[in-house]
């Protein structure tokens, strides 16, 4: 007899399967593992003494009708849109969301989980961009897979880092794209805001329009990328820092709308105009844009769609492997980026 309780992760590891794999055979889930995947988990348990956890049974027998959502901001349209759309599934199944905002700390999310965890909530989705700290993705990855053990489903809407089904977000190849479109326009000196450094959309979003310039000849001096929060008020306030570093631009890309709006409202107050003297490019496509003038040129992404799709993987039969859903995005044009004009940022 084993001298302390074994846990699933070691059955799951000694038995050379995935922690979900393991938790369908030994949590009487009723969902399809091989035999021979089965009869492999089932000799690994007796011989290691594992005890299965009747809780975890009762949950993989989905008798939970709780969908726990966890999102960085709810405030930002990017997060309510997503949220529509895993509501609209989750409660399409009769189930019930419970929504939880971490405010970008990763120390919130890791207790979010484990809190949803406590309370035995059937499936899980987390919308977020992954940031480049890999003890708090390693402490989540390690919570994530204790809610799975215990019979729960858990989906992102991020990048796949963390071990679980995951829709991602064409950040880069959608920046990249953008770029190209706006020097077909004629422009050839950019600024952007970047967003917070450790952020890894952030990152991939500015390294795509990095390539988009490239493809054309344009260089992206180090100066003209301005590290900022990655709200509204975060780009209003960069755009003090773009003007005394007289980068000249005259195009101003913002890794995301928010950010973007922000920029504008700024430059306004400068007495600068959008586009005739800079024009400006966000990324995202949020619902508010519809009311804003100019209207923002930008990279749409299917933001409800992505909830939407990130509720279904929770909901649906799983696969023996972490499942990676790539959404693309669509450059759009609006009245914010035009043809170079005369001023630009000076």
């Amino acid at each position: 007899m084993a001298s302390r309780q074994v846990t699933l992760q070691e059955v799951a590891k000694s038995a050379g399967v995935s922690l979900a794999t393991a938790s369908r055979v030994l949590n009487g889930s009723t969902r399809q593992v091989s035999a021979e995947l089965r009869e492999r988990v089932l000799g690994t348990a007796r011989e290691l003494g594992y005890l299965p956890n009747a809780s975890a049974q009762a949950l993989a027998r989905n008798s939970s009708v709780l969908v726990g959502l966890v999102v960085h901001d709810i405030a930002d349209p990017y997060f309510s849109s997503i949220a529509a759309g895993v509501t609209r599934v989750a409660e399409a199944a009769g189930l019930v969301v419970v929504l939880g905002t971490t405010n970008r700390d990763p120390r919130r999310e890791v207790e979010l989980v484990n809190t949803l965890r406590a309370h035995r909530a059937r499936a899980l989705v987390i919308a977020g961009s992954r940031t480049t700290d890999r003890r708090a993705s390693a402490r989540l990855t390690e919570e994530i897979g204790a809610f799975t053990a215990q019979g729960g489903r858990v989906a992102c809407v991020s990048q796949a880092k963390l071990g679980a089904d995951t829709v991602v977000p064409a950040n880069r190849s959608g920046a990249r794209a953008l770029a190209r479109r706006l020097t077909e326009l004629g422009h050839r000196r950019f600024a952007v805001l970047a967003g917070p450094a450790d952020l890894l959309a952030a990152r991939d979003r500015v390294a795509g329009f990095k390539a988009g310039l490239a493809d054309a000849g344009v260089d992206l001096p180090p100066e003209n990328v301005i590290t900022c929060g990655f709200t509204r008020d975060g780009g209003h306030a960069a755009v003090a820092d773009l003007l005394a570093a007289r980068t000249g631009a005259t195009c101003v890309f913002a890794v995301n709308d928010v950010m973007a709006m922000g920029a504008m409202a700024a430059l306004r107050e400068h007495g600068l105009g959008v586009p005739d003297d800079v024009s400006v490019a966000g990324f995202d496509d949020i619902p508010t844009l519809r009311d804003l003038v100019p209207a923002l040129s930008t990279v749409r992404l299917p933001l409800e769609q992505m909830g939407e799709r990130a509720a279904r993987l929770v909901l649906d039969e799983p696969g023996d492997e972490p499942r990676t859903v790539r959404v693309a995005g669509e450059v759009v044009l609006r009245a914010s980026t035009s043809p170079p004009g005369a001023t630009g940022l000076r």
